[in-house]
């Protein structure tokens, strides 16, 4: 996945979230936050049960750096 493609997907949350946010599960900052630490700490578990492995790389910090910029960033 390209950063451009990264941005794609959370564009598309962020639009699909104003359509139909009322059908989502987590709905407020908090709830989603928290969601999201559970899958990433789990998402080991998630590859194998769908058959696959967890990507070795990636960037991490890149995605950290992003979340704790987005809190300020315009």
């Amino acid at each position: 996945m390209t950063r451009e493609s990264l941005a794609a997907v959370i564009r598309s949350l962020s639009d699909d979230f104003h359509r139909r946010g009322e059908e989502w599960e987590n709905r407020t900052v908090e709830d989603y936050l928290g969601a999201l630490a559970a899958w990433i700490t789990d998402s080991p578990g998630s590859y194998r049960y769908l058959g696959e492995d967890l990507p070795t790389e990636g960037d991490w910090t890149f995605f950290a750096r992003a979340l704790s910029a987005a809190v300020v960033y315009e």
